[in-house]
């Protein structure tokens, strides 16, 4: 080894971390070994002798280039990239790069004090021997979000904000002159002022909506969607706009429209619904033949493009649906009533009126701006028991009959879908009713029935109409600009594991062949499985080897409903990419030409991403009041199976009411155990016992922190 000033002997070690600190500092320069000794002060022969061959590997490790036999640069390709910023409360922070690649480790000391979610550039670091790769970030390029919610904490000379989970690494600093009145305990919006940097670790930030106290429903609804950077609130600007249009529709708007007021239509929803954006008309078109038409609100006819209201709904891009309450993508007046197809009301739909024979194929088909009158507005419950010849049901009779014509045509359509090669994925959602003040007095599962199936089918087959009606051209033509609902093959990887995890329980899978061999092997494992112990743990197993469905103006079909065009066409009340393509087939109708495809994929890059947030807080609505509803049960033993396996603890669902907690790694006191990742499974160390996701188990609810919406089980004794 070589000698630093001072006697003290230089390691392998720092000679990497100078290096990497001095090509770092000078990313486009190119450095002889002449100068790299200079800058570096080494002036020993070992010392030199040791920072050439740790070039050598770093080269290896493509952290580095040579440009000559004696001279290096960074290499810039692989060595600083782009991507977003993954920050862990444990510490465990990465960096998730632009080209998919897999997440690289950064360290806290690495982190530039980046926060979760923030685009940031990094540089590799060189490997060291035995060690994961790294990445620092050498620049913070974006900021995800300006604001944070959390609790107020206000001291003698200032306050600070403090946050719940990963968000921050240091509480947010708040001068008090910039509270707005907001006192300790309290739930906290605020704004962010002032990022950390060289000079000071701090984030300041300013008050700018005090929520109220901490397990109020209203305030802890709100700081879900605050959390998220979601409105809670609707602009009174935008509600004085829809306030002011006209709901009266006049008749020479009739005159331009086909007339479907006489024929029998209906809205089918759940009992609990107030925008009712869809509705269905259906009457004989000659001998075996049915015409039925699928009627949407026509939102565009009333929120025109550029407008006050037509930018909010931008910016919201979906409704959002949290356990207790709907945040509409629209003003209440427009949702709620001038654009809802509320029964007995003349109303402006955009519709896709198809002829079927009794096999539910189409014989013709075409799109119109019309007008109708719903003659009822029925709940799902109350169409499953007329279709299932429950209901003392005093409608006309005529009104049954038609709804049992629909159900059957719905039925042909979708057994022709799963024929086609859609993948069959019925997930059960979990639902509570709740009481006035919001608090739930149950939960359960939400399943799927003869009457929502025959609304999902009519509603599936005007989007396909539609997306064909734009996109299916003549061979050398191009497709004119449409928002696509796409949906892209399995990921090959995650098929490949979901295929050796099922043989284990005598089950096979193809995971090579067309995409429809591949989705009707899925079908048969789905098939196979139903109702065995298996079945939830296969369940969860293949959905995470499906891709996620995404809005993009470059069409690749849609790979679970088998459909080589598929759009959303029938909610323009709930989301944005609906309200485009109204617009669009208006305009194409008209004879325009194809609208610029660059501002629409940016537009579904933007929904895509709102609505992924809006999940997010649409899953965080229910884990509050998952936690809320067991609260008053702390000590009860359940049954339960495990739903998920990780390597700090088991998640588990009670069968009695589907709500999920999770047994932490270390009350699992009787074995080491170890997380075998590909089988999703613990294995005991000594004892060789195994947790495996979907086996049966008895729990006790040990903790319910509603803060931190967080439910803990222990394993019950009895």
């Amino acid at each position: 080894m070589s000698k630093k000033k001072g006697g003290k002997r230089l390691t392998k070690k720092q000679v990497i971390e100078m290096l990497q600190t001095f090509f770092q500092e000078h990313p486009n320069e190119v450095y002889s070994f002449k100068q790299i000794f200079r800058a570096l002060k080494l002036d020993t022969h070992p010392a030199k002798m040791l920072a050439i061959d740790t070039m050598d590997e770093m080269t290896w490790d493509d952290y580095l280039t040579k440009t000559s036999d004696n001279s290096y640069r960074l290499n810039l390709k692989t060595q600083v990239q782009e991507g977003t910023f993954i920050r862990k409360a444990n510490g465990k922070n990465s960096f998730q790069p632009d080209d998919g690649g897999k997440p690289i480790f950064v360290s806290e000391r690495n982190s530039m004090f980046a926060l979760n979610g923030d685009r940031v550039r990094v540089a590799m670091m060189a490997r060291r021997q035995n060690h994961i790769k790294e990445a620092m970030v050498v620049e913070v390029l974006s900021h995800k979000m300006d604001q944070a919610v959390g609790k107020l904490k206000v001291e003698k000379d200032f306050a600070f904000l403090v946050t719940e989970g990963n968000i921050f690494v240091h509480d947010i600093l708040i001068p008090k002159k910039k509270l707005k009145g907001g006192k300790t305990g309290d739930k906290a919006v605020v704004k962010i002022t002032q990022w950390p940097s060289k000079e000071s670790k701090n984030i300041v930030g300013e008050v700018i909506d005090v929520l109220g106290k901490e397990g109020d429903n209203n305030v802890e609804m709100h700081a879900i969607l605050a959390q998220y950077g979601l409105p809670y609130k609707y602009p009174k600007a935008v509600e004085d706009a829809a306030e002011k249009i006209e709901a009266g529709i006049t008749e020479q708007e009739i005159k331009r429209r086909e007339d479907f007021r006489d024929v029998f239509t209906c809205t089918i929803d759940p009992k609990d619904a107030k925008d009712f954006d869809d509705a269905l008309s259906i009457r004989p078109a000659g001998k075996g033949l049915w015409e039925v038409g699928v009627h949407i609100a026509d939102v565009s006819h009333y929120v025109k493009e550029g407008s006050i209201i037509d930018k909010e709904a931008v910016k919201r891009a979906t409704s959002i649906y949290l356990v207790d309450r709907t945040i509409p993508m629209l003003p209440e007046r427009l949702c709620n009533f001038i654009c809802s197809l509320r029964p007995d009301e003349e109303k402006l739909t955009y519709s896709v009126i198809v002829t079927l024979d009794e096999e539910a194929n189409i014989k013709k088909g075409h799109i119109a701006h019309t007008v109708i009158k719903s003659n009822r507005r029925y709940a799902y419950e109350e169409v499953q028991d007329i279709l299932m010849g429950k209901s003392e049901n005093s409608d006309p009779s005529e009104y049954s009959e038609h709804l049992k014509v629909l159900d059957r045509l719905a039925k042909k359509l979708r057994e022709k879908r799963f024929k086609g090669g859609a993948v069959k994925f019925d997930r059960e959602e979990l639902h509570f009713d709740i009481d006035k003040d919001g608090k739930p007095i149950r939960a359960y599962f939400k399943k799927s029935t003869d009457a929502t199936q025959l609304i999902e089918e009519f509603m599936l087959l005007a989007n396909k109409f539609v997306a064909e009606s734009v996109g299916k051209v003549k061979k050398g033509t191009k497709a004119k600009t449409l928002p696509y609902r796409i949906h892209d093959q399995p990921d090959p990887t995650k098929l490949e594991t979901l295929r050796e995890f099922v043989v284990k329980f005598g089950y096979k899978l193809k995971t090579g062949g067309t995409k429809g061999a591949i989705s009707k092997s899925l079908n048969s494992l789905m098939d196979g499985c139903q109702g065995k112990k298996e079945q939830k743990l296969i369940e969860t197993v293949a959905l995470r080897a499906m891709m996620k469905a995404k809005y993009s103006t470059h069409n690749i079909g849609h790979y679970g409903l088998a459909f080589d065009y598929y759009t959303h066409f029938t909610s323009p009340i709930r989301r944005y990419p609906d309200t485009m393509v109204h617009r669009l087939l208006t305009k194409y109708q008209d004879g325009a030409r194809s609208a610029n495809q660059e501002k629409y994929e940016e537009l579904c890059e933007h929904c895509s991403d709102m609505e992924l947030v809006a999940q997010q807080a649409e899953r965080d609505s229910i884990k509050y009041k998952m936690v809320e509803f067991m609260a008053d049960k702390v000590g009860e033993s359940y049954d339960a199976h495990i739903s998920g396996i990780q390597s700090y603890g088991i998640y588990c669902e009670i069968d009695e009411n589907h709500c999920e907690g999770m047994v932490p790694m270390r009350d699992l006191d009787d074995d080491y155990y170890e997380f075998d990742e590909k089988n999703y499974c613990l294995v005991g160390r000594r004892h060789h016992h195994k947790y495996q996701l979907g086996d049966s188990i008895r729990i006790k609810v040990a903790r319910a922190n509603i803060e931190k919406r967080q439910l803990d089980f222990s394993l019950a004794d009895d």
